[in-house]
Formats: structure tokens, C-alpha cells, sequence
């Protein structure tokens, strides 16, 4: 069941959420399987912790990798990857449903990479779901911030 503040902000932008049965989609590349599209053009959502204790949300392909120097490029500070318990307390999701609607408090930086999809699925707040967006649109609806926060795909 998506969470009613993401069902909120999708009405309101005329966006609808993909459902799935329940666990399908905890994963990029399990979501792009249940959904049919690349990983890539998955749009996963990681809860990152500053040093300074503020929470940013980088939203990012399926198949990268969050640069630890590009993020702390774009927030002014080190980070980490939040713990479970800090995601769901900060966001309201639990992994594997994080997402970037209806989340507040909280800065969301956009990886640029995304933009050479035409649509793109983040996570409607559930391990279950995904909603075909394009990247403008996310920007808009999320007020998102675009930026360069992943490592190089060849240099893994």
C-alpha cells in the first residue's frame, strides 16, 4: 500500500504509481525485472548522514554508485550511508522504499545521469511499487537540486 503523503503528492502531479505484489521491488535490479526496464532507469533514492548531522536523499541510476567526493562536493560535508533505522525515522520509508515524495526536511539532489531517460521509475515509498516519471518532472514535483554525486561507471 503506498504511504498516503506519497499518494498525496503523486495525485496532486497527475502521477500514477506502478504496485507490485509486496517485497518485488526492494532492489534496482529487482525492480527493473518486475517493471520490464533497465537498471539503470531506475531511479534508486539513498539516505546519506552528514558529519554535520543533517540527512541528504541522492537520487541516482539503478546501477551507480554514490562518489564520496561528489557528495561531499554538493552538501559541504562527509557523509555515509544512513543506517535502516535512521532512513525510516528520517524518511518515513524503510529501505528498499525510500523515495524522494513527500519527504521533508530533507535536501534531494538529482544525479544528472538520469536525465538520458526518457522515463524513470523512483520508488512510491513501498518495496512494491515504482513510478514512470521523467526527469524534469521529478525535478519539479521533488524540488530536487541537479548534480554529478556518482562514481564513474568505468572506473568500477
Amino acid at each position: 500500500m503506498i504511504p498516503e503523503k506519497v499518494q498525496k503528492v503523486l495525485a496532486a502531479n497527475n502521477l500514477t504509481a506502478l504496485e507490485f505484489e509486496e517485497g518485488s521491488t526492494p532492489t534496482a535490479v529487482k525492480a527493473a525485472a518486475r517493471i520490464g526496464t533497465g537498471v539503470a532507469q531506475i531511479a534508486k533514492s539513498i539516505l546519506l548522514k552528514g558529519k554535520n548531522g543533517s540527512f541528504y536523499l541522492a537520487v541516482i541510476e539503478g546501477d551507480a554508485r554514490i562518489s564520496s567526493s561528489g557528495a561531499k562536493k554538493i552538501t559541504g560535508t562527509k557523509v555515509r550511508m544512513a543506517t535502516p533505522e535512521e532512513t525510516l525515522k528520517a524518511t518515513g520509508f524503510n529501505p528498499g522504499g525510500v523515495c524522494p515524495f513527500g519527504v521533508e526536511g530533507i535536501k534531494i539532489f538529482l544525479d544528472k545521469g538520469l536525465q538520458k531517460y526518457e522515463t524513470i521509475y523512483p520508488a512510491a515509498g513501498t518495496d512494491s511499487s515504482g513510478v514512470p516519471v521523467s526527469f524534469d518532472k521529478l525535478l519539479a514535483v521533488t524540488g530536487g537540486i541537479p548534480c554529478n554525486i556518482i562514481k564513474d561507471k568505468e572506473q568500477d
